[in-house]
């Protein structure tokens, strides 16, 4: 257990008081609590002690709660008694361009309002722009609910969204940079097979088609374009890794000549048949952030290689200066919520649930079915702030602490 939990517990209470205006959240107490190292298993217990201290405190008008803190307020340091958002660096005067980016592989579910709404809130701070961008650059794995759904959702949870960006709508502006990479030697069109360059990869060898002239790839970008030329496998786009950045010796084999758009023939839900070459995160990603003119850019720590790609291919085109402030938040993990879209989407086809809004399912659609407002999401991103630290909770913990912020 915490040592002096009721000083603390009181600190806290007193600290969320004077920021609101005299009214202090349990659940913004509990948050706190777990920066000073409270467990998931202690919250039903401690949770009553918590409620009577801000019983306690409510009776106080706002003046005589202010000098009760000062009083104690050195028992809890600055960081963990932060109200209120951190200052993110480098912010322009116009305010912030920043994104929020769901793939439109299913349903967006809570962990997409847990990692989206801290961007949300930044964007109201400073003003600027906040973008949802939809991606749906892979085919086969596109459904075409989430183009109306992924609207209904942001709508409802932000509240402030700039622009909606779908990412198939923009593909002439993808083969626009594709051509731009090829003529700055910054990517070639691959015909090796992927067990063959993998073999390259591993031992940090070039292939042969490394080799190839602007020339001679501006022709082979063109037959992968064209239904007559290169068929579906058979040639990819690859980033070539600069030398400075090691080339295909870079120590990171995920730095290697990685690749950028394919030939993908599968009925797209939105665009049909019109085109058959994909890009790829790598290449989509770095390609809208440059053209929406991004500055800060919140995301989940498992992006940390995309984001070195990213700033390798801003390089080459001569955008290094733009690249955006990036922070890497840690992923809360839910030991008994399954947040997989894929495993969702299947059990729904199984008949398990009854739709993307079946009230037994961790949905937006479902959470704002029974009730729950944009309100408590905002609460607990600005009190958990940036943090790159992961967390394992039940999801019955964190639902006692949602739901405090919900009354």
């Amino acid at each position: 257990m915490i040592k002096d939990l009721d000083k603390k517990i009181k600190a806290y209470a007193l600290k969320n008081a004077v920021h609101y205006d005299g009214k202090a959240n349990p659940g913004s107490v509990v948050s706190a609590l777990f920066n000073e190292g409270l467990e998931k298993s202690e919250v039903k217990s401690v949770m009553p002690q918590i409620q009577k201290t801000i019983q306690e405190i409510s009776k106080l008008n706002l003046d005589e709660q202010k000098k009760e803190f000062e009083k104690i307020k050195k028992i809890i340091s600055e960081r963990e008694s932060r109200e209120g958002l951190e200052e993110l660096p480098n912010v322009p005067k116009t305010g912030v361009v920043m994104r929020f980016a769901p793939a439109a592989s299913g349903p967006m579910h809570l962990g997409h309002a847990i990692t989206g709404t801290i961007t949300s809130l930044y964007v109201k701070k400073y003003g600027g722009k906040f973008y949802i961008r939809i991606e749906d650059t892979n085919p086969e794995k596109v459904f075409a609910d989430c183009y109306k759904t992924f609207k209904d959702d942001c709508d409802w949870l932000f509240g402030n969204v700039t622009e909606y960006i779908i990412q198939s709508d923009r593909m002439k502006i993808y083969y626009e940079y594709a051509e731009k990479l090829i003529n700055k030697k910054g990517a070639y069109v691959c015909e090796c097979s992927p067990e063959e360059f993998k073999k390259f990869a591993d031992l940090k060898e070039n292939c042969p088609c490394r080799k190839k002239t602007v020339k001679k790839n501006l022709d082979d970008w063109k037959k992968m374009l064209d239904e007559k030329g290169f068929s579906e496998g058979k040639a990819v786009l690859r980033f070539k890794t600069p030398e400075e950045e090691g080339g295909m010796k870079n120590p990171n084999p995920a730095m290697r000549d990685f690749p950028l758009a394919r030939i993908n023939l599968t009925k797209h839900p939105r665009q049909g048949n019109k085109y058959r070459v994909w890009p790829l995160m790598h290449f989509a990603v770095p390609v809208d952030d440059i053209e929406y003119n991004m500055t800060h850019i919140i995301r989940a720590k498992e992006h940390m290689d995309n984001a070195k790609r990213q700033k390798m291919f801003y390089k080459v085109l001569g955008f290094e200066k733009k690249f955006p402030w990036t922070f890497f938040m840690g992923r809360i993990k839910f030991k008994d919520l399954p947040l997989s879209k894929r495993k969702i989407v299947a059990a729904i086809e199984a008949g398990e649930f009854s739709g993307w809004d079946d009230e037994r399912l961790p949905t937006l659609s479902s959470l704002r079915k029974k009730g729950y407002k944009p309100e408590a999401f905002y609460k607990f991103a600005e009190q958990r702030g940036l943090t790159d630290v992961d967390k394992v909770m039940d999801s019955k913990d964190f639902f006692k602490v949602l739901d405090e912020f919900n009354k």
